[in-house]
């Protein structure tokens, strides 16, 4: 049984992580943390695990393998980098860290300490982006023209379900594009086959709030194709969409039926669309940190798309900042 500690319980999914560990039958909570010592006690209450209000306190306990993060983003790598010292595995929230930078200090930790971090992607290994990969590697759109990827939600307007440190942001670095439009983001570098040249961001804020509510980020590619990926807390009947268009066909997911449906001439020679069946999903990220833990392995390519996630994100929000694209290869660690 591996066992597990609670640290943090900021993020809105904290709960849901909390519930895997429990419903997992290779992991158990076995103590908690919380920045909050408040909410710490409440929630660790809830789990009937004893609360420690001393960071070092839980990392010491021997009887803790490894560790699930749900602190505010800007305090990842004091608090990952923490675990790794101390030997622990690390499941955490997205992003990893606010900057290249803070990614790099945290993953030379990590490998030094040499344990498996992995973190929640998990549009990664959802059914429909294996088969949509597998439609864009046959080729058959043809040359990729242009990914749009949304997702967003309601969260900050009527009753507004987010709590509101979501929109403080020193502690998110941002707001929708950096908490939810993530999966968007990794989603179409990840259609279009690699990190873009340039970013160029838009920022909106419906609701007034701190942080952005409404988001689009650019994707520029030598190619010439384009990467659209949009996010917000303000619209309540948004699909998540996808839609990749290519020089030979185009392809549809979420729109709003989670179908998936394409034209080209490798279906039906093009004269209509097709619905493609889904595959199931893969392992969750949750299950796939457990296998490493007890394979002894490392989940790197999940770290890949992570280190890639923050660069976008850090390029995104220096281009808000400046009103300009940013070049990729100007944000370094």
């Amino acid at each position: 049984m591996i066992r597990l500690a609670m640290l943090s319980f900021w993020h809105v999914h904290a709960g849901g992580y909390a519930r895997q560990a429990q419903q997992h039958p290779g992991t158990e909570i076995v103590a908690a943390w919380d920045e909050d010592p408040g909410r710490g006690r409440v929630e660790a209450e809830k789990l009937g695990v004893p609360f420690h209000e001393d960071l070092a306190d839980v990392l010491a306990r021997d009887d803790v393998d490894g560790v699930i993060v749900d602190t505010p983003t800007n305090i990842h790598p004091e608090v990952i980098g923490a675990a790794a010292r101390s030997g622990k595995h690390i499941f955490t929230e997205k992003v990893l860290a606010l900057t290249v930078r803070e990614c790099n200090e945290i993953l030379a930790e990590v490998d030094r300490a040499g344990v498996a971090l992995i973190l929640s992607l998990p549009r990664v290994y959802d059914g429909y982006t294996q088969a949509i990969r597998e439609v864009l590697d046959a080729g058959h759109l043809g040359e990729i023209a242009v990914v749009r990827t949304r997702l967003s939600h309601g969260g900050a307007v009527g009753e507004g379900w987010l709590p509101a440190h979501f929109y403080n942001a020193e502690q998110c670095g941002g707001g929708a594009l950096i908490d939810l439009g993530c999966h968007p983001m990794y989603l179409a570098q990840m259609f279009l086959g690699g990190l873009p040249e340039s970013v160029s961001a838009t920022y909106g804020h419906v609701t007034g709030r701190e942080v952005e509510d409404n988001a689009v980020a650019v994707l520029s590619y030598p190619s010439g194709a384009i990467g659209v990926a949009e996010a917000g807390f303000a619209t309540s009947h948004s699909p998540f969409t996808i839609e990749v268009h290519g020089t030979q066909g185009s392809l549809l997911y979420g729109t709003p039926d989670a179908r998936l449906l394409v034209r080209s001439p490798a279906h039906e020679d093009g004269k209509r669309w097709v619905e493609l069946p889904i595959p199931a999903d893969q392992p969750s990220a949750f299950d796939q940190w457990v296998d490493h833990i007890e394979q002894g392995t490392r989940p790197t390519a999940n770290v890949e798309i992570g280190l890639d996630l923050t660069r976008l994100m850090e390029a995104a929000n220096h281009s808000v900042a400046t009103n300009a694209p940013v070049r990729i290869d100007s944000v370094k660690g």
